[in-house]
């Protein structure tokens, strides 16, 4: 094992010295004094941070503020340079925490036969609202299919259709013939939820389908309506991402969503088995209204991300920033199941993501030769709350979002295994792709194609805040390859997503490989300094669908 790391440190360090123009006597001079990973570090790391003593890291918790003070000292102590606010580490990020007010959710539909009222989680959800505590609403209804638009895929589902001053009805999803990643964007709630508002929409229904219910039961999803919803605020004390316009919405069962289609001219029945079998559908209007209501109770609470840097020696490439990232939260005390251990201390989701950072930025620090750009490294908080920690950042950074020429995102590695090869999200929409192939060639490791397209996971971590402002990112991960034939990595993978995701048994007791680990620091030690000293910073491929949506 040893052997192993000492020869990986003395490829990092020939291939980066090489880089540089050192002849071969220096480059095996300054090779002998490379710092080498050490597998104890990141252990010692992740054994904190996923300790009961911080009740699993919950954002605005105690326990989080223990972790980010760890995550702090560890930068003192590598003489990194505060990049938050204040001079310091942390920067401050304030949420509302809305809670739905019990008893208070009301939803009823109107139609040729009466009023039917419907049960709160047997029938409907609804959150707590953000922006009012007291709201409601009664209005027309109209379906609008997904609720989609993209002109770059030829889709508006608002064509021809009045909403002004109605309450859309729309089916979870999206046309199975958008591409995965694309698709995650465009039938996405939050883009749903634009477009309803752009086209003057004052509510907004989604109806659970059976396509959907074989990813996530209805049931499922009601058993979490009574938790609280955070939002960031901005300077001016308004939640980020919500829409005034919008004075009620709800997440419907399609078994209680017919009353809707009463006398329409199409049953949802058969809209339901359109979807089903990948048929394209149309919107029109409803013959009938809805009447929604709730009352919510809101608290503050702040959270820090934090932020250091290590600068780059070139004059003029150090005011460009290469940012790795990942997220210090987890999702606290469960309040489901009887289990006596209710902690969820989150060791691989994501204290091992933070820990192999940490080393990273030991590694880096610690080399004879800072790297050309700048080394940003931002560890956030909220991403179990919908990714808000880093989409604060992205939207209010601390350096120029112009500046940052890339990001590397660690959420979850899953060293349960030594793994032979690692996943590179979003790698196929920028020049980040052959960058992460070259670095991980340079330790023996290959890099695979996304083994879970359907999961489009490009969309669903911190990564993608960066992303929206127009940096090309990807999300690192262990790949399925194992360099033990008798490991299958795909089959721990699916194990973890099984039995110990979000759940109390993602600790430190089960099989983690410290040796897995180190490599995966390794590599994205390599990734960093392909970024950083590379002679032109990373563009998006010509025509990217992300590229011409987020960086024009």
């Amino acid at each position: 094992m040893k052997f192993k790391l000492i020869a990986s440190a003395s490829l990092l360090s020939i291939a980066f010295l090489s880089a540089c123009g050192q002849n071969n006597e220096a480059t095996r001079s300054v090779a002998e004094k490379m710092p080498q990973v050490n597998e104890n570090n990141i252990k010692a790391h992740i054994e904190f941070l996923a300790d009961d003593t911080l009740l699993g890291r919950d954002t605005g918790s105690e326990g989080y503020q223990i972790a980010a003070n760890y995550v702090k000292s560890y930068f003192k102590q590598l003489g990194l340079t505060p990049m938050g606010e204040r001079e310091g580490f942390e920067q401050k990020v304030t949420f509302r925490k809305a809670f739905l007010e019990e008893n208070s959710a009301e939803l009823s539909i109107i139609n040729a036969s009466g009023t039917v009222e419907l049960a709160f989680k047997d029938a409907f959800i609804m959150s707590g609202d953000s922006i009012v505590t007291d709201a409601s609403i009664t209005a027309e209804t109209v379906f609008v299919g997904y609720g989609i638009v993209s002109e770059e895929f030829g889709y508006n589902d608002y064509e021809d259709i009045d909403v002004e001053g109605k309450v859309v009805v729309v089916l979870t999803g999206r046309p199975d013939d958008l591409p995965s990643e694309e698709g995650a964007h465009i039938g996405s709630s939050s883009e749903k939820i634009q477009h309803a508002v752009n086209n003057g929409a004052v509510g907004f229904i989604t109806i659970h389908t059976p396509k959907r219910d074989a990813v996530r039961t209805f049931a499922k999803s009601a058993s979490y309506a009574d938790a609280p919803r955070l939002s960031w605020l901005n300077k001016e004390g308004m939640p980020f991402g919500k829409h005034p316009e919008m004075k009620g919405g709800a997440y419907l069962s399609s078994e209680y969503a017919q009353a809707l289609f009463e006398g329409a001219e199409r049953t949802l029945e058969a809209l339901l088995s359109d979807d089903t079998n990948n048929i394209a559908i149309k919107g029109f209007a409803l013959k009938s209204s809805v009447k929604m209501a709730n009352k919510s109770r809101h608290e503050e609470i702040t959270s820090p991300n934090l932020i250091a840097v290590i600068e780059g020696s070139d004059p003029v490439l150090k005011d460009e920033y290469v940012v790795f990232s990942a997220h210090l939260d987890h999702i606290g005390i469960s309040s489901h199941g009887d289990e006596e251990d209710k902690i969820n201390n989150g060791a691989l989701d994501n204290a091992s993501g933070v820990s192999i950072l940490l080393e990273t930025a030991r590694l880096l620090s610690s080399m004879p030769e800072k790297p050309k750009r700048s080394i940003l490294f931002v560890v956030v908080t909220g991403e179990e709350k919908g990714l808000l920690g880093s989409s604060y950042f992205a939207t209010n950074p601390t350096v120029p979002s112009s500046q940052m020429v890339a990001n590397v995102n660690l959420d979850m590695p899953l060293i349960l295994y030594p793994f032979a090869d690692i996943i590179a999200f979003g790698s196929t929409h920028s020049s980040l792709g052959p960058i992460v192939a070259s670095a991980a060639e340079k330790i023996n490791l290959s890099l695979s194609d996304d083994p879970m397209p359907e999961q489009a996971l490009f969309t669903r971590s911190d990564h993608y805040s960066f992303v929206k402002a127009g940096i090309p990112s990807v999300f690192l991960m262990t790949g399925f390859k194992s360099k033990d034939p008798e490991i299958d990595g795909g089959a721990v993978f699916g194990d973890f997503l099984k039995n110990h995701y979000h759940q109390h048994s993602d600790e430190i007791t089960l099989p983690i490989r410290y040796d897995a680990a180190a490599s995966f620091a390794e590599v994205n030690m390599m990734i960093g300094l392909e970024i950083a000293n590379g002679d032109k910073r990373p563009t998006w491929n010509q025509g990217d669908f992300f590229g011409k949506t987020f960086a024009q």
